[in-house]
């Protein structure tokens, strides 16, 4: 053989080959992710009928579940007996439509194994359980109507968290949709409707929108002030009603145009209270982008959250921000290219509770077979350390004082210690978005949380944090604390 015929040889050999290690790869080591895609009729249409295991809250209630089909025997129907309140965390398994939320993350937990499949033959030998387990969440079914009925129809997201374990406690998203409506006999028509909607009920506000988070991130700014020794409550700046960008014809203003104090200084205990805007255009920029920015990322920004489902990635653009002084003024009240998701901002308020230390969030507490037996439950996990205990305990002084005496005073509960910050950012057509983020109580926090209502919801242009989201906050720590 000579060597060209040698080399056509070899070449064929090694395609073929490859062509047998890639149908190797796609028929077994790959076969279940195609096979579990939602996107795959055949397998949606042997699901068809099957049972499906139980998804209840932390409180005991059902929130999804198999009900035995009066039509056909040994057939059952999926239903959501929570209807709207739990739609964006639960999701639905529909047949036309495939799976969302934890019916999509957990489905081959939660899907019956009799479907003669190798995987399923094999834990039949085995003598395994082929009936589907079932999932007990974190979340409570009384604090999930307390923050989806606070919202009260409004378009935003409510994030409740342990701030001590991560555990979820509340994850509302508004407006919502009914799930049972796509897994009916009309669920194509309703589909449709809720992709005409112009208040786009099917978004994931808490988890897979970005927004820009105002004057919440001035707690991130200030825990990079204390960490770099920069700066203390008691640090005192101008006390100006505007601050001039440098290199740049735009200046930060304060809301209203007034100073924050008496017109020559300002603690910035004071102008965080106070939310002046003016002081911290001028601290980001003392500070720079990179400490900032290292106290963002040990917070979550820059990076994908560890959760059920990927998480839309909140930003602080560092790298960026460090050659442009102004946009980092700007960025330093939360503003400009500054964005975080609902879920993200409940970390923020979670780690000054928790001394610094931000928690893995998780949604699902315990899972569990058809007898009730416990299979599996949450390990807690650190995502990180934001910064030092002594800088949490600086930022919770000046986030109680904003409950007690500044602009979140409507985040009070009564006979509690509530920390807080309120945040009002740019939105859209002039109604901007209202954010409140706080724990509670502050000598021993139980709970952590992120109230965000877009564009103002109902207040429209006159919305503001303190006004719009604050009170939300208020039911939603009552709430929690007088379960």
């Amino acid at each position: 053989m000579n060597r060209p015929t040698r080399r056509l040889a070899a070449a064929v050999l090694i395609g073929f080959a490859l062509l047998g290690l890639m149908t190797t790869w796609v028929q077994v080591v790959a076969a279940d992710t195609y096979r579990l895609d939602p996107r795959n009729a055949r397998f949606n249409l042997t699901q068809i009928g099957k049972e499906r295991g139980l998804i209840v809250s932390a409180d005991g209630v059902v929130l999804a579940q198999s009900d035995p089909d009066p039509a056909t025997t040994g057939s059952f129907i999926r239903s959501y007996p929570t209807g709207p309140v739990f739609a964006n965390v639960v999701g639905y398994s529909s047949l036309l439509f495939g799976e969302q939320g934890l019916e999509r993350a957990y489905s081959d937990d939660l899907r019956s194994r009799r479907d003669l499949t190798i995987s399923d033959l094999l834990s039949v030998i085995l003598g395994r359980d082929l009936r589907p387990l079932n999932l007990q969440l974190t979340l409570t079914d009384s604090l999930q109507r307390i923050a989806f009925e606070a919202l009260g129809g409004q378009a935003g997201s409510v994030v409740a968290l342990d701030p001590t374990t991560g555990a979820i406690l509340a994850m509302v998203s508004t407006p919502s949709y009914d799930p049972n409506l796509l897994v009916g006999v009309d669920a194509a028509a309703h589909w449709q409707t809720l992709l005409a909607d112009p208040s786009r009920p099917l978004a994931d506000r808490a988890t897979r929108e970005l927004y820009p988070p105002g004057s919440t991130f001035k707690t991130v700014v200030s825990a990079a002030a204390f960490e770099t020794g920069l700066a203390n409550p008691e640090s005192t700046f101008p006390d100006e009603a505007s601050f001039q960008l440098p290199g740049s014809t735009a200046t930060v203003d304060n809301a209203g145009g007034t100073n924050c104090s008496n017109g020559v200084t300002t603690s910035l205990l004071n102008a965080f209270v106070r939310s002046c805007n003016a002081t911290f255009a001028r601290l980001a920029i003392a500070v720079g982008a990179e400490p900032i920015g290292q106290v963002a990322e040990g917070l979550g920004f820059n990076q994908e959250l560890p959760f059920t489902w990927t998480v839309a990635e909140s930003a602080f653009l560092t790298d960026e921000l460090s050659a442009d002084l102004a946009a980092l003024g700007q960025s330093g009240i939360g503003e400009r290219d500054v964005r975080a998701t609902p879920l993200q901002m409940a970390l923020v308020a979670g780690a000054v509770a928790n001394q610094g230390v931000v928690m893995s969030p998780y949604l699902v507490g315990r899972t569990f077979d058809a007898d009730g037996a416990e299979v599996d439950t949450s390990e807690l996990a650190i995502f990180g350390t934001a910064f030092t205990p002594e800088t949490a305990a600086l930022l919770t002084q000046m986030m109680e004082r904003v409950v007690t005496e500044g602009t979140g005073r409507q985040a009070a509960v009564p006979g509690v210690r509530v920390a807080g910050k309120t945040g009002t950012a740019t939105g859209v057509e002039g109604r901007p978005h209202a954010w409140f983020i706080g724990f509670a109580p502050v000598e021993k926090p139980t709970i952590a949380v992120a109230v965000f209502v877009e564009a103002g919801g109902s207040a429209g242009e006159s919305a503001s944090g303190g006004a719009v989201a604050a009170p939300i906050a208020s039911q939603v720590i009552s709430g929690w604390l007088n379960r």
